[in-house]
């Protein structure tokens, strides 16, 4: 089975099922093998943090035979709506893995740049108060793309000589209605907290705190404590993977 599911990250201790906590892929299984009358073993497209959301996620599980994927879609929504919700269901091509066949995941994160808060977007964008130099924010996107190292922007992988290098197809920022900034980001794949870390860093930019010039020498450090601050987790959304 292949789904894609969207789901408001507050609350939830990430993605990933991890014992005694609130996790989406532990509620998510919970409706499924309720339903199923099965245990499943679910497969993400992205493994979300604590806080984060998702608009696109693709899940892949084995399923019984018989399984329909409309009354799968209509009772785990009714367990789990409106906070997590399968958007689509349907039998997927035998060997199909929701992580290991995307080619390619792209990211949304918000930010309210504006003096006044707003209650109705505090839970998805972050609040920052004082003007943002978008044109400097864009500036200082264009050395994302390409293939890169981002060890400046990474949490160091738990196994040590993994790679961090990824290939950037689509880094910038685009203006929204109400005072938002959109950055969106697609690349091969993500590693921890790189979207967040660079978010962080072009905020900075925007601030005035460093010039757009310097993105290219944060790149080639290599070093986390060169990057700017990590953007808080309740901004950043899982928009779509891609399998072509």
């Amino acid at each position: 089975m292949r789904l894609v599911v969207a789901y408001d990250g507050t609350g939830f201790h990430g993605f990933a099922l991890q014992p005694g906590l609130t996790t989406v892929g532990g509620a998510l299984a919970g409706a499924l093998e309720r339903h199923l009358r099965h245990t499943v073993e679910l497969t993400c497209a992205g493994r979300t943090d604590a806080g984060v959301h998702a608009w696109g996620q693709v899940v892949s599980f084995d399923a019984r035979a018989d399984v329909d994927p409309a009354g799968l879609q209509r009772s785990v929504n009714r367990a789990l709506r409106p906070r997590v919700v399968v958007r689509a269901a349907e039998i997927a091509a035998e060997g199909f893995d929701a992580r290991r066949g995307a080619t390619g995941r792209r990211y949304r994160y918000t930010v309210r740049n504006h003096p006044v808060a707003d209650p109705f977007t505090a839970g998805t964008a972050w609040h920052v108060e004082r003007p943002l130099d978008l044109g400097a924010m864009r500036l200082a996107c264009d050395p994302l793309y390409g293939e890169h190292d981002f060890s400046s922007f990474c949490r160091r992988p738990p196994v040590p000589g993994a790679s961090l290098v990824r290939v950037v197809r689509e880094a910038r920022w685009v203006v929204s209605d109400h005072g938002l900034l959109r950055f969106e980001i697609e690349a091969s794949s993500f590693c921890h907290q790189m979207v967040r870390s660079i978010v962080g860093t072009l905020v900075d930019v925007g601030l005035g705190k460093r010039k757009a010039g310097e993105m290219t020498g944060v790149i080639r450090s290599g070093s986390r404590s060169v990057a700017g601050q990590l953007a808080p987790a309740h901004g950043l959304c899982l928009w779509e993977v891609n399998y072509q």
